[in-house]
């Protein structure tokens, strides 16, 4: 889109300096994250959804449906980042939500990095040599990771697994579907990296990523409000026959003879996950569901490997999440 960002009219400050404590209860954080995706949806031109199948994301798409079929706007695509290390029941989950909600989804992969595994069998671990790569990802390894080791494990939660596997993967979609705002659901305080984002997030260096803006709902979510949102609104309105507020004690409290294939909550998060990333680096957080745990006095991504969490900042510096 050659006059892009010319013509947006949108807030880039909005949300500066502000945090979860602004919106202090939950009908808040509801009245602006509608506010934003009503202007998410008449401002851009060729929108996109980000959806992971994790509970942010789905909240974020559930704001997205609920304001596009308000305002009888069309729903944007989604876009998920098949990395190629997801939890089965987390792939489930995506192609049987997408099927009962009739979204249009884009599943955005680093062929290249796939097609290399898959012709050498590799695993989880095994290292992948940099000059057996494209050009592109080449470049990304070489010149925008400076990284100078032979070969990566191909791994999602490192540095270079997890710029080429996702970060590279999303933006080749960016500019394939010519997007120019993408709905994401990071929240202020999930991560330290985040806690200065706004709600529309510029990201126009064309050295970097196909240009394009960040549209966040919900940054103003603290984790525990989240599955608030879910319980009451999400869950609910999705389902049929579904108590509004009744919030499930255990796996196998569901109400009204409801399996865990009626309820757009992924049975990770039942299974004790709070976060959900690589099957092979993230680990349940307790055995009790994710919404009865600790959530104040614990941290949320703690089950995620490290090294990959310790430089967040520096991977959003190159269009991650």
């Amino acid at each position: 889109m050659a006059d892009f960002p010319e013509y947006l009219d949108v807030d880039y400050a909005d949300g500066e300096g502000e945090s979860p404590e602004d919106y202090p209860e939950l009908e808040d954080k509801i009245e602006k994250a509608i506010e934003v995706t009503k202007v998410g949806l008449e401002e851009y031109e060729n929108p996109a959804i980000m959806w992971t199948g994790g509970k942010d994301s789905t909240l974020t798409l559930y704001f997205v449906k609920e304001v596009a079929e308000q305002y009888d706007i069309e729903l944007p695509p989604t876009i998920f980042i098949d990395h190629f290390q997801h939890f089965d029941e987390l792939i489930d989950f995506v192609e049987h939500w997408a099927d009962e909600w009739d979204l249009e989804v884009v599943f955005a992969r680093n062929e290249d990095v796939g097609e290399y595994v898959d012709e050498n069998g590799l695993t989880p671990g095994d290292d992948i040599p940099v000059d057996e790569l494209n050009d592109q990802n080449q470049h990304h390894v070489r010149n925008m990771l400076e990284y100078d080791e032979e070969t990566f494990p191909f791994l999602l939660d490192t540095y270079v697994g997890n710029h080429l596997l996702k970060t590279v993967a999303l933006n080749n979609a960016l500019e394939e579907y010519d997007v120019d705002g993408i709905f994401s659901g990071i929240r202020w305080d999930e991560q330290d990296a985040r806690a200065e984002e706004t709600f529309f997030s510029p990201r126009h260096d064309p050295e970097i990523y196909p240009p394009h803006d960040r549209i966040q709902p919900i940054l103003q979510f603290e984790e525990r409000a989240v599955w608030d949102a879910f319980w009451n609104f999400v869950v609910p309105e999705s389902v049929e026959d579904y108590p509004a507020g009744y919030v499930p004690e255990s796996y196998d409290d569901l109400p009204n003879d409801l399996s865990h294939e009626d309820i757009p909550v992924s049975p990770k998060y039942f299974a004790g996950f709070r976060s959900l990333g690589s099957e092979v680096s993230t680990d349940k957080s307790a055995e009790e569901p994710a919404w009865l745990q600790d959530l104040e006095g614990t941290t949320e991504r703690a089950g995620r490997a490290q090294d990959k969490e310790d430089l967040m900042a520096r991977l959003r510096d190159l269009g991650y999440m």
